[in-house]
């Protein structure tokens, strides 16, 4: 068990470390050739956050560990809303200012709901993992035209002119590109093999662990860019970060879990974890439109937020360990 242990932990610090070069190099070499800072953060670094999930779900599917890719898109995106966006909130109320944004939520909820429809047969087979690639295909053609329709004053298009390196030549970028990808496939190896012995010593499914703890360690960057991202007053990207890491999250990690390694989904995924996430979901999209008209995200409803995703991994060890 110890270990298993220190290899999680080995493994969450190279994602931790590999995912902030490989989003610095794929962010810095989009900006060279001439993207937009808007459009480079809309689909460029939206994808790259989720690049821990992604791999994550590749090695563990072709390790023969599906659950544990399927558990860590469900739970990396419980983790985005309720653990960081709520403690970012209870930091730094967040204010709900970019119309962007606003345009983004339904493709988060729409996807969300496709996910819940093809697990509704309890399979995951290779046609709904293409289907889901596909949508990913889609939603990053539409988030560009979204970004070009995208009004020259929106707080978000200023965010990431803000904090789209320019000053990186391309040679570096590619370097850190490599080296973040390589790091990263190094760290999710590690973090799979570690994750799957603690589910085998402690008795528990893969989807549990990668609810918990795998999920946790994933999103940690998420929650390093959203805190930093609300301090400094760019409310925009600490919720746009999210909003376009979850849908990744779905549609890459679940997508390229399915196509690789086609599975059963655990009863516990349909009948708890799934609508969970859907649940958290809906909630982000009614605070998101402002349902109070105070046009911001508050400290209370980020401590509810923080406060309900205590209470699910409560719940969660409780039931399982």
């Amino acid at each position: 068990m110890a270990v298993n242990i220190l290899l999680v932990v080995a493994g969450l610090a190279l994602l931790i470390w590999g995912a902030d070069r490989f989003v610095h190099g794929a962010a810095a070499s989009a900006r060279n050739l001439g993207v937009t800072p808007l459009l480079v953060g809309l689909t460029v670094v939206a994808l790259a956050t989720s690049a821990p999930e992604i791999l994550v779900s590749i090695v563990a599917a072709l390790d023969g560990e599906p659950g544990l890719a399927i558990g860590n898109a469900i739970g990396s995106n419980i983790v985005n809303v309720g653990l960081v966006l709520g403690m970012t909130a209870m930091i730094r109320p967040i204010k709900l200012e970019s119309a962007t944004l606003r345009r983004e939520m339904p493709a988060l909820l729409a996807v969300s709901l496709l996910t819940v429809s093809l697990f509704l047969d309890t399979f995951l087979s290779r046609i709904d993992g293409l289907v889901m690639l596909t949508g990913l295909v889609i939603v990053m053609v539409w988030l560009a035209r979204l970004g070009m329709r995208s009004a020259a004053n929106d707080p978000i298009k200023i965010d990431y002119e803000a904090e789209i390196p320019s000053d990186v030549s391309m040679t570096m970028a590619i370097v850190w590109l490599v080296v973040g990808l390589a790091i990263l496939l190094v760290g999710a190896k590690i973090l799979v093999n570690g994750s799957v012995g603690i589910a085998e010593e402690l008795g528990v499914s893969e989807v549990v662990i990668g609810v918990t703890i795998v999920a946790f360690g994933t999103s940690l960057p998420e929650l390093a860019v959203s805190l930093a991202s609300a301090l400094k007053g760019e409310y925009g990207l600490a919720i746009g970060n999210i909003v376009g890491s979850n849908i990744f999250n779905l549609l890459a990690v679940i997508g390229v879990a399915a196509t690789i390694q086609p599975a059963a989904l655990a009863p516990s995924v349909l009948s708890l974890h799934i609508f969970v996430m859907v649940a958290f979901t809906l909630v982000l999209f009614a605070m998101t439109y402002d349902y109070d008209g105070k046009g911001q995200l508050s400290r209370l409803e980020g401590s509810a937020l923080l406060a309900a995703y205590i209470a699910y991994d409560a719940y969660v060890i409780a039931q399982n360990i």
